[in-house]
């Protein structure tokens, strides 16, 4: 059917984008994951196409399938070689020599050299996807797709320029503040890439809102598709015991914006009055505000950081706490939260960025506390570990507010609407009117 787009009960053959698709990375590799899963379930086809560390992908049960494309970098970031210098047979052209010299000159890389091989790639396959849907990458190699026979949908979870803003605040030295500047320098190039995108998903509104302000995309240009808990590995479980004062966090990195520093501090408040301890998913840093803040509470029995769990075993252990606790000064959506809420258990949450969207009402579905108080998250984290029964209510409401809007498999079609969209309207009419462009 050449020139025509896919009918609305064809499936889709779909190219998934994603630089760093580890789901232990953050939260943009959960999202390849659990998307391209049920979006198979669906029906449709996809094809990851990641660098290292290499997307993680579920096996699918529906009538698509999911396939790992392994689009390779020079892997400059490795954990047991960080900031690497490869050796001279592995460069093996100018996007390699331009990747080691970002990296030389304290710049950040991977969004501009993975979009560049990822045009490449798309160039030689003309024809094979009826769509590319990049995960925030927003590098300048993704512009023009449509003239290689590709719309191009993008996901934006939320502006980088949040996380640059929050570290340069908590810069402690003009050396710093130079590094972290050109370290982010990368966000100038998304900044101009997201501000010509015709076609932009975002999971909150107010991600929509900071991408419209902070990335100059047109607001009509962004559709809203919230994401959510996979709801049947994120359940309540009566065999799993509950460990009475039992705290859990998940942070995927010691940044400012993850405002684990203050759950910190109130955990030594609240251990004024009664016994508590936090378990954070995390790697232990040695060194760094958190490490400080532990120390200088002598909290260091009472604080345990574990990695390395399989999803069973991270389940079981939100199951096993009293509260759980999201205490980001800034989130586009907050997956852990979603996850913790799809348990059952309680959740105290700051009201950062998009949470208030994801956690419901203060009170209704969860405590909500103002980002970076410490004060205020030791009262809520008290309050709820004091009462049981009110930790049932709001365990039971936050998983109903879970099934009723967060899930991966509403997600996956809500995807799917707006992959038709930019086939048939915009980018996707021009891309299929040029040269090459075939459906089959």
């Amino acid at each position: 059917m050449t020139g025509q787009p896919p009918t609305a009960d064809q499936p889709l053959r779909i190219a998934l984008l994603s630089y760093r698709g580890d789901p232990f990375c953050g939260g943009q590799g959960v999202y390849v994951r659990h998307l391209s899963r049920e979006l198979a379930r669906l029906g449709h086809h996809v094809d990851v196409i990641g660098a290292q560390p290499y997307p993680v992908l579920d096996e699918t049960t529906g009538p698509g399938r999911v396939r790992l494309v392994k689009l390779p970098s020079l892997d400059l970031y490795r954990a047991d070689d960080p900031f690497r210098t490869p050796k001279a047979a592995e460069l093996r052209g100018p996007v390699d020599a331009l990747e080691v010299a970002t990296m030389w000159t304290g710049g950040f890389p991977e969004p501009l050299t993975f979009s560049l091989r990822a045009r490449q790639y798309l160039a030689r396959h003309r024809g094979r996807y009826d769509v590319v849907h990049d995960n925030q990458t927003l590098g300048y190699g993704l512009l023009g797709l449509a003239r290689h026979g590709f719309p191009l949908v993008t996901t934006v979870h939320h502006p980088v320029t949040e996380d640059r803003r929050l570290e340069l605040a908590a810069a402690g030295s003009r050396g710093r503040r130079l590094s972290l500047r050109r370290w982010y320098a990368f966000t100038r190039m998304q900044r101009r890439v997201a501000a010509r995108l015709d076609h932009v998903i975002t999971v909150s509104d107010s991600s929509k809102a900071d991408i419209a302000g902070q990335l100059g995309t047109a607001p009509g240009n962004i559709q809203v598709v919230p994401i959510g808990a996979d709801t049947r590995l994120w359940s309540p479980s009566d065999e799993v015991p509950v460990v009475p004062g039992r705290i859990v966090t998940t942070s995927s990195a010691d940044v400012p914006l993850k405002g684990l520093v203050y759950l910190v501090e109130a955990l030594a408040k609240v251990r004024t009055e009664r016994a508590a301890h936090l378990v954070v998913v995390c790697k232990k840093q040695a060194e760094g505000p958190v490490a400080d803040a532990v120390r200088r509470f002598g909290l260091e029995p009472h604080i345990e950081f574990r990695t390395g769990l399989s999803d069973q075993e991270l389940v079981d252990l939100y199951r096993s706490a009293e509260v759980a606790c999201v205490p980001s000064l800034y989130e586009g959506f907050s997956l852990p939260a979603a996850e913790a809420m799809a348990t059952g258990t309680p959740l105290v949450a700051s009201t950062g960025g998009a949470i208030p969207e994801v956690a419901g009402p203060d009170g209704e579905t969860c405590l909500a506390v103002p980002p970076g108080d410490a004060d205020a998250l030791a009262g809520a984290l008290g309050r709820l570990l004091d009462d049981p029964a009110l930790r049932a209510r709001l365990g039971a409401a936050g998983r109903d507010r879970v099934l009723a809007g967060f899930t991966w498999e509403r997600a996956a079609e809500r995807t799917a609407d707006c992959y038709r969209a930019a086939i048939a309207t915009g980018v996707g009419q021009r891309a299929r009117s040029g040269p090459g462009w075939r459906y089959v």
